[in-house]
This record gives structure tokens, sequence and C-alpha cells, in this order.
């Protein structure tokens, strides 16, 4: 049989181990963990659970991951600024006390010195002036945990998950509240609640108010973009409708 009459699976037989090669390749590059350098990103290898995840599933677990670790160097800063508050724990050092703090938070372990409460109404009680306890712990674990429960409970998300909005709106304006009070409020002995950033004519200390916004800019975000995929997932159905409308059967032969 001439080439020009060579059957067409035959063809293609052929050149599938071709067009796969380049596909393979790909993906074992994905795989790999990029190489870095100052000032580029680190690119985190591909798991298998991220083929459970649609895009918005990916960006919302980055941004609770990328959220809890500002919160954790808030910890570690709010610490260093007011070593009073760790030692009421009895840890042995300021990094006992972060590493405690973190265990509970990442094990979703209730904190005794916010007295059962959750949410909103235990970063309330770590920021009332009468808060007797450390208040830096307080105030970080009930910043978390109300996160947490503005994303419905968790910190990965996959396509049987699903966010509201609104809730995580209101998470990123209560970030903003719970930073003015903090620099706005005054305990019994006329102080602030606790020391964080510094204007003065020695220094000029904003590191706090930048990783708070950090947490901020990322909860507004991921609030936008849950409500453009709803408002896109209703144009695109009224658009199929409107395009069954105009469809027709093409001749084949």
């Amino acid at each position: 049989m001439s080439s020009l009459h060579r059957p067409v699976h035959s063809s293609l037989s052929t050149l599938l181990p071709l067009l796969w090669l380049p596909a393979l390749l790909l993906l074992g590059g994905c795989l790999q963990t990029a190489p870095t350098h100052r000032g580029e990103t680190q690119v985190a290898p591909l798991t298998s659970g991220e083929l459970a995840q649609s895009d918005v599933n990916r960006m919302a677990t980055l941004g609770m991951r990328d959220n809890l670790g500002s919160l954790y160097r808030l910890l570690d800063k709010l610490y260093r600024r007011n070593p009073a508050e760790w030692r009421k724990t009895g840890s042995t050092s300021r990094e006992a006390a972060v590493q405690r703090v973190r265990s509970a938070i990442d094990s979703h372990t209730p904190w005794p010195e916010l007295q059962g409460k959750r949410d909103i109404a235990a970063l309330s009680l770590a920021l009332s002036p009468d808060f007797k306890g450390d208040r830096v712990a307080a105030f970080v674990y009930a910043s978390a945990d109300m996160l947490i429960v503005a994303h419905n409970g968790k910190t990965d998300f996959y396509l049987v998950d699903s966010l509201d909005a609104q809730y995580i709106y209101n998470a990123a304006r209560n970030i903003e509240s719970a930073v003015w009070l903090l620099a706005s409020r005054r305990n019994p002995a006329g102080q602030p609640l606790l020391l964080a950033d510094e204007i003065s004519e020695r220094e000029r200390n904003l590191s706090f108010e930048r990783e708070f916004g950090k947490v901020i800019g990322r909860l507004d975000l991921l609030s936008e973009v849950l409500t453009e995929k709803y408002r896109r997932a209703v144009i695109t159905y009224v658009q199929s409708l409107a395009g069954a409308s105009f469809l027709q059967f093409l001749p084949v032969r």
C-alpha cells in the first residue's frame, strides 16, 4: 500500500507519542520546585489534592495559608514588643509561647483564657480593657478563629466546598475594627492594650499596620472574586440559553 493510501489510524498511532511528549515534559516541570532567586516567588510542588480544586478554591486555600502566616508573624512581633504577655503563660521563652499558640490554632484547640468563646465574641473579649490574661495570645487566636469561621470552618478548599462572599467581606471589616480598637483603647491604667506600631522622633515603625493590611487586602480580593464568580455563572447560563435558540444541525456529507 502506498504512503498516499496509508490508513489514518496507523498515522495517528505514530504521531500520538510525539504529541504526548511535550505534555509529559510540562507536567514533569510542574512537579518540580522552581529554583528561586532573590525577589522571586517560590512555586510549590504540584499535589494530587489540587486536582480537586477550582481556581477559586486554590486562591482561597493560598489566601488562608498566607493570612495565618501573617497572624503568626504578628504574634511573634507583638510578643517582642510586649514581653510581659508571654510571661503570663508560664512559657520558658517567647519562642515556646509562639509555638503554643500556633499549635492551638492549627489543631483547632480552644484557648482556655477565652472562656469557651469563639469568633467575634472571642475577639471582643481579647480586646476588653479588663482582660487579665495573655492578650497577645488571645487576640491572635481569636483573629485566626474568626477568619476560619468566615471561611466555613476550613483552611483548605475543594470543589465540594462553598464560600460566602459576604462573610469574607465581613471578616476583612472585623480585622480593620480590631486594629483600630487595639490602637485606640486603653487599659484601666490608661496604657494602650498592646504596644504595636510606633511613630516618634526617633523611630517610625508601621510594620504591624502593613501586615494587617495584607490580611485585609487578601480578604477583600477573595470576596470580590467570589462575587464575580457567581455573577459570571449567571451570565454564562443566560448566554447558553440565548445561544441554544440559534443552534442548527450542520450537514455531514
